[in-house]
């Protein structure tokens, strides 16, 4: 049955035209985890041999394993694969989740179950299998818990480091506590301690390990999930994959300055700042550059007043090394910044190798939009993503907006007040000039 199942996840590509809308439950994946027994259908393409399997939508909570043996006790799930689609969630909770899949001796996949409609009265529900689905974070663990594992080629399984919940969203802005690192390290040995009772590589583990909350998740090759053991013996069972797992030790980045056209100041890794930049102030942020999480320098991010009220003027400064794994580029191509669907490029103006210490410092700069600005520093947490290109090497790293609404006004009334003074000079020499003629 595990390995047929592999057709039934074929057959969503092959029929789209039996397929209707997922009902609303399973397509929102920020509700806790719910389990569904799902029948394949139509009818008329597999009779007899129609397959069943466990559909596993939504976000794995502390209560989602006692969900799952709830359940289980209600179903006949003899050789059963649970079909896993799903954005993580809690360490603890995939832990218990994954342990109870193996006792139950369940396969494991990755897939998102397409309802056929409403079944008649007394019939069982009947779906048909899409591969395009997501595995993110603590699902990679999940997924682990199958006696058999497979991931289909459309799949994607990704993983990047644990974190706390509530400091997630800007993480080097965040507090810790002793308790806090003794709570990560303990779900670290938990999970290594799982890893190893499941039968795959510690290497996932350290992989996930790798990837810093600001970087986005690293989607697993079909080597590496097979080399790892989280991909079991599917013979055309590829995928792509990302995980979350905990910080490493951070190395200590440089001072953190602003230079090249700007007045030295220091900028603040913590939060968004009011800077003075020349004499004028200025918005400010300093960030650590890594790829997949090796630190390879650092940026600066001054965001100052524009031209008029419609624009800000938004100053990337960058000082990048070498890493162990990571050589220097003889320049940077292009830095873009995103908020939301919103992308600015920032023209490189500069970006040349220096010898003490030997670093490649680059300077870019533009105007942005006010309203992208605005909606970033609006309540809530919001981020952006600074997007640097070179010799072929991408890097992406997410800066929260912790201090952003605080300073944003103040910056913003120090841009009217210069708009207002160039104004009234221009009326001045306006004025002057009439007088004189």
């Amino acid at each position: 049955m595990r390995r047929s199942l592999a057709m039934a996840v074929a057959l969503a590509l092959t029929a789209p035209g039996f397929l209707l809308p997922a009902s609303a439950r399973s397509s929102d994946r920020t509700l806790p985890m719910r389990f569904d027994l799902r029948l394949q259908g139509p009818a008329e393409t597999c009779g007899a041999t129609c397959k069943t399997w466990i559909s596993a939508t939504g976000a794995i909570t502390a209560d989602s394993a006692r969900d799952f043996k709830q359940f289980a006790q209600g179903h006949d799930l003899s050789n059963a694969t649970m079909v896993l689609d799903s954005d993580g969630g809690s360490v603890l909770g995939a832990i218990a989740l994954g342990r109870e899949i193996r006792r139950l001796a369940l396969a494991t996949t990755v897939g998102r179950t397409v309802d056929l409609g409403q079944p008649a009265e007394h019939d069982q529900a009947r779906a048909v299998l899409s591969p395009r689905a997501d595995c993110e974070s603590m699902c990679a663990f999940v997924l682990l818990g199958g006696v058999q594992r497979s991931v289909p080629p459309e799949a994607r399984v990704m993983v990047h480091q644990i974190w706390l919940g509530d400091r997630r969203e800007d993480p080097t802005a965040a507090n810790y506590s002793a308790e806090d690192l003794v709570l990560v390290q303990r779900d670290i040995g938990r999970l290594a301690q799982y890893t190893a009772d499941m039968g795959a590589s510690i290497d996932l583990l350290d992989l996930a390990l790798r990837i810093p909350p600001w970087e986005p998740m690293h989607a697993m090759t079909r080597d590496e999930m097979r080399r790892m053991g989280l991909a079991t013996g599917e013979a055309d069972a590829p995928a792509a994959a990302t995980v979350a797992a905990s910080p490493p030790a951070a190395a200590s980045p440089p001072a953190p300055r602003v230079t090249d056209g700007l007045r030295a100041t220091a900028i603040s890794e913590r939060r968004w700042a009011m800077v003075d930049r020349a004499g004028v102030a200025a918005l400010a942020r300093h960030h650590p550059l890594t790829v997949e999480g090796e630190d390879i320098g650092s940026f600066d991010l001054v965001v100052a007043c524009g031209a008029g009220n419609e624009s800000f003027d938004v100053s990337y400064v960058e000082r990048r090394h070498a890493g162990d794994r990571t050589p220097v580029p003889a320049k940077l191509g292009a830095v873009t910044m995103r908020v939301g669907a919103s992308a600015t490029l920032l023209k490189v103006a500069s970006s040349e190798r220096r010898s003490q210490p030997d670093e490649l410092v680059t300077y870019a700069a533009g105007p942005v939009p006010a309203a992208l600005i605005d909606g970033f520093a609006a309540a809530g947490n919001h981020s952006l993503v600074i997007e640097t290109e070179s010799d072929g090497m991408v890097t992406v790293i997410r800066v929260g907006n912790t201090g952003a609404q605080q300073n944003l006004p103040q910056l913003a009334a120090s841009c009217s007040k210069a708009i207002g003074d160039r104004a009234e000079l221009a009326v001045r020499k306006t004025g002057g000039l009439a007088a004189a003629q």
